[in-house]
């Protein structure tokens, strides 16, 4: 038996096949293309490239899988809130709605943050903390957020916000440094290359409040240092320090708010090395594999596991 999972995020088209008693993750995955120079799409181009995108992605995820399948599920929304939602998410919600007929099988809606969250623990071996609370944080270029995990009978977890950006998000940030730099979008890998080529060590003082953190400040000091003529790879290193350095104080933060519980890192920009090895060391932080923390539907397809056998 398989569980198939559909993301149409605004920035991969992506569908999984999860086979629990392997516990195996089969799926495929396109980026949105994005001309070069600019830094992200309208909902209106993303929604058309998943619409030419989603059935060559279908077809190589099924021609090299055989199974029979027993649910689906989908990303309807960008998280688990009222008022959550973007079009994007609507060409794998109505491709899964017309499997679902077809099939004959139930349909399982979540959010995109779920299904972070699940394939991050689904990486890091971790599916047992949904049983527990903890603490997630989500980075991408569309969120940074830290939420409270909870079980849920019908949900199966539960995500309540206890800490944010309150303007730019990390992966807005980093986006815009990289094109800054004459990077191709999306521009996370190459500018966590680039800063590891640095031997520069930044004092950064974060703009904090409480559980909150304001990143508005990461774009005009690159921009002042590129103007300026600092050297790349330094300009690429203090916009990921400070955005680490940012996240740090958020985390220490909601631990004395919260108490000591266990920190699960999802999200494309959790993908970087300098992020994974700091709060690794800093907090015993749980992480998944980069193609786990990119955006994916590995989540999704686990949750329509999940939901179908509930108890």
């Amino acid at each position: 038996m398989a569980y198939l999972g559909f993301d149409t995020s605004n920035y991969t088209t992506s569908a999984a096949l999860y086979f629990p008693e392997e516990n195996r993750i089969v799926h495929k995955k396109m980026l949105l293309p994005v001309k070069p120079g600019e830094k992200g799409l309208r909902q209106s181009d993303a929604v058309f490239h998943h619409t030419q995108q989603l059935s060559e992605v279908c077809s190589g995820l099924f021609r090299d899988c055989d199974f029979k399948l027993d649910s689906i599920g989908a990303s309807a929304f960008p998280r688990m809130a009222e008022g959550s939602y973007m079009p994007c998410f609507l060409v794998g919600l109505n491709t899964a709605k017309i499997i679902s007929s077809l099939n004959c099988v139930k349909l399982h809606i979540t959010s995109h943050q779920a299904g972070h969250i699940l394939a991050a623990l689904y990486s890091a071996g971790r599916l047992d903390l949904i049983k527990e609370k903890f603490i997630a944080f989500h980075l991408s270029g569309g969120t940074t957020e830290a939420v409270l995990v909870e079980p849920d009978g019908e949900e199966i977890i539960r995500c309540t916000l206890v800490g944010k950006s309150t303007d730019l998000k990390a992966g807005q940030a980093i986006d815009r440094v990289g094109v800054m730099l004459g990077m191709k979008f999306p521009c996370g890998a190459e500018l966590d290359r680039l800063s590891r080529t640095s031997e520069m060590l930044y004092r950064i003082r974060p703009s904090v409040k409480g559980t909150d953190i304001s990143l508005s400040g990461v774009e005009n000091k690159c921009r002042a240092m590129y103007e300026n003529g600092e050297k790349p790879c330094d300009i690429a290193a203090y916009c990921i320090q400070h955005i680490s350095a940012s996240i740090e104080k958020m985390a220490e933060n909601i631990i004395g708010e919260y108490g000591n519980l266990p920190l699960v890192f999802s999200g494309g920009v959790m993908s970087n090395s300098y992020m994974k090895e700091l709060f690794t060391e800093r907090f015993g932080g749980i992480f998944g594999e980069p193609e786990f923390s990119s955006d994916n539907a590995a989540g999704v397809a686990i949750m329509a596991f999940l939901k179908e056998n509930k108890k």
